[in-house]
């Protein structure tokens, strides 16, 4: 059976239409998804540094989601004025590309994390009891290593000054070496010490061997044997988070706003 001209590029065109539309739907479906598991893996991620989830835990995305929204505010930080902004949507606000964006980013002069810029606002967490009184605060964290750029995340007491726990999340360091920052073992070297001298300063440092106890040296944490780039990289981005270029201000008007 013959089919006419019109009636051959009318049925493609109709096969175009439905083939676009289909795979319209299809991308905006799995834009959609990315943008939850993003979400879910920096939900799962603060719950890690803070303590209230172990990494390699296997918990549910649902119960993720819920012990976030029962625990904890996300606060967008101005780090200029170490303030909060409560005119920008957290749930949408990208640091990361705001830091790439060239009408956005702060541009920074030579530092300790080996950063050239920084996005002007970053998410800060806040983490609160069943009470609902402060708990810990959670800061992302990045800078150079050896071969990468690490991303993570630091979360300090109620204090403001004593750290609970760090937890790296992405990073290209040697396995075995630099990469000894994802082992449960160094990660837990971190708790207890002390991130500031009395002075307000950031004087916490990776060393070199085993760190004393807290109560003998608050301020070292134990040492990455065989990547001393790395440890030294870890130090540097930790000081410079903590230290006036990043969120040193919010964290002494946070600390004012507060009596501590």
């Amino acid at each position: 059976m013959a089919f006419s001209t019109r009636f051959t590029v009318g049925f493609m065109a109709t096969i175009c239409v439905v083939c676009s539309a289909l795979v319209s739907v299809a991308a905006v479906t799995l834009r959609d998804r990315h943008q939850v598991n993003a979400l879910r893996d920096r939900q799962r991620n603060v719950l890690v540094a803070a303590g209230l989830v172990e990494r390699g835990e296997k918990v549910s995305e649902e119960t993720v989601a819920e012990l976030f929204e029962a625990r904890v505010k996300t606060l967008v930080v101005d780090l200029e004025e170490g303030t909060i902004d409560t005119s920008i949507d957290p749930t949408t606000y990208d640091p990361r590309r705001a830091a790439q964006d060239p009408e956005q980013r702060r541009r920074l002069a030579e530092n300790s994390a080996g950063l050239v810029a920084t996005a002007p606002y970053e998410l800060v967490y806040e983490l609160t009891d069943e009470d609902g009184e402060l708990d810990a605060i959670v800061l992302p964290v990045a800078g150079r290593g050896l071969w990468s750029t690490l991303y993570g995340y630091l979360a300090l007491e109620a204090d403001l000054v004593t750290v609970r726990g760090i937890a790296f999340y992405e990073h290209a360091e040697t396995p075995g070496l630099g990469g000894e920052v994802d082992s449960a073992r160094w990660r837990a070297s971190w708790k207890g010490r002390r991130a500031f001298d009395e002075e307000g300063k950031p004087v916490i440092a990776v060393t070199k061997g085993p760190a004393p106890p807290p109560e003998d040296e608050p301020h070292e944490v134990d040492g990455l044997s065989g990547a001393t780039i790395t440890a030294n990289g870890v130090t540097g981005l930790v000081r410079f988070w903590l230290g006036e270029e990043g969120f040193g201000p919010f964290l002494a008007r946070y600390a004012k706003e507060r009596g501590r």
